[in-house]
């Protein structure tokens, strides 16, 4: 009988494991159930060029329908698996649909928190993770003027600068004192702080949102300090958590599914990737959860291997980039507590890359404005490299210098 993977999930891990499954030499039956009725897309765009217009629904999707069909991968469009029972081994859908399965890959991504205050669920109000959602957002701003962004991560950020560019009156809450704080540290958050000053964002930082308030639809949001700001719209990005269907058995699940360094999970023939993974990274000795795309898609290839019998130890450096206005944000490192930052170039320009520092060893780096420094800074990180802090900031050391 011709062995069945199960795909629960049809984002970028899955596309990812789709992309590498069949030249890893698997001949099985491989079925892919997404909740969204699109093939897999990319979802970077969504909060950038999809809401700029400047890219339709076709040109986010990673391939056609017929690049599964010539995998002979079976897709199951618009009916998300609820529940699964790892000892029967078999999932089932909304739709009641029930579909066995010899080996089973979890690649279910997040969901996005919602704000918990009255007046969240009023019309206008938007979360951005979603074809769907984006759709929302981008008619929406099609017509609203004045829009308040909740939250000062990096989907915020991205969502104001799009929401500026269109030439909307936008404010931005956040909790912390500067913007990307808890991604980039305060000092670098405050320099990208800077640039949305510049361009026109009315930023509350230190606030947190009390009410959202309106007749038929969303008219203002209260913050604590009593200010009321006026919003046609507001979109919400304060984070992400796992999703994880309903689990009928003994998988270890905490803060996503617990995976080992090839992403094998606690039950045999169960994998994990994407942003639902915590995954055992042997460099840093300790399990991570990485909500990146770039991470999704590679991921998702590693677990192809491991499903084909041929598992991999997944150990990347993790990395991320954000488009803001005219920057390019690109980060490389490892989610580990930092001591030190080094910074060669202006922050206030901004033209820099930045060294984030743990016990004189290279443990991360952001780049902004200068392309030629991105190689040699993730060569850095990767080795970890304990480079003298004064080389490190001198603008006229080239890095490539530096790099092992």
């Amino acid at each position: 009988m011709v062995e069945h993977c199960l795909v629960v999930g049809a984002g970028a891990a899955a596309f990812g494991f789709a992309s590498a499954i069949r030249e890893a030499g698997y001949q099985g039956r491989v079925t892919v159930v997404g909740a969204e009725p699109v093939p897999p897309y990319e979802r970077p765009p969504l909060s950038k060029q999809y809401l700029l217009g400047k890219k339709t629904e076709s040109e986010i999707l990673f391939r056609p329908v017929a690049f599964y069909e010539e995998r002979t991968i079976e897709l199951v469009l618009g009916d998300p698996v609820e529940e699964i029972d790892l000892e029967r081994r078999v999932a089932r859908t909304r739709a009641a649909r029930e579909i066995g399965f010899d080996q089973l890959v979890l690649a279910t991504g997040a969901v996005p928190n919602r704000l918990a205050v009255p007046g969240a669920e009023l019309p206008g109000v938007f979360v951005l993770r979603s074809l769907e959602d984006a759709r929302g957002v981008r008619a929406a701003l099609s017509s609203a003027q004045r829009v308040v962004v909740i939250g000062g991560g990096f989907i915020g950020c991205e969502v104001a600068a799009s929401a500026r560019t269109l030439g909307k009156q936008v404010a931005l809450v956040e909790t912390l004192p500067v913007l990307l704080g808890r991604a980039l540290g305060e000092t670098i958050g405050a320099a990208i702080t800077r640039v949305h000053e510049r361009a026109g964002v009315e930023l509350h930082l230190g606030r947190t949102v009390i009410a959202l308030e309106g007749r038929e639809r969303v008219e203002r949001v209260l913050l604590d300090d009593g200010t009321s700001l006026p919003a046609e719209t507001v979109i919400v990005g304060i984070g992400v958590r796992p999703a994880v269907p309903a689990i009928r058995g003994e998988l270890t699940i905490e803060d996503g599914v617990v995976v080992d360094a090839t992403c094998a999970a606690s039950v045999p023939g169960v994998w994990a990737a994407g942003d639902v993974a915590r995954w055992w990274h042997p460099v840093i000795e300790r399990s991570i959860r990485v909500e990146h795309f770039d991470n999704a898609l590679a991921q998702g290839a590693c677990v192809a291997k491991g499903v084909a019998g041929r598992p991999e130890t997944y150990a990347p450096v993790p990395s991320f980039w954000s488009d803001q206005y005219d920057l390019t944000i690109q980060q490389y490192g490892y989610p580990i507590e930092w001591d030190e930052l080094v910074v060669r170039g202006d922050l206030d320009a901004p033209s820099f890359t930045a060294f984030y520092l743990k016990d004189g060893r290279v443990c991360g780096a952001v780049i902004v404005k200068r392309p030629r420094e991105m190689r040699p800074a993730r060569r850095l990180v990767e080795a970890m490299a304990r480079v003298d802090r004064a080389l490190l900031a001198d603008e006229r050391v080239d890095l490539r210098s530096l790099a092992p």
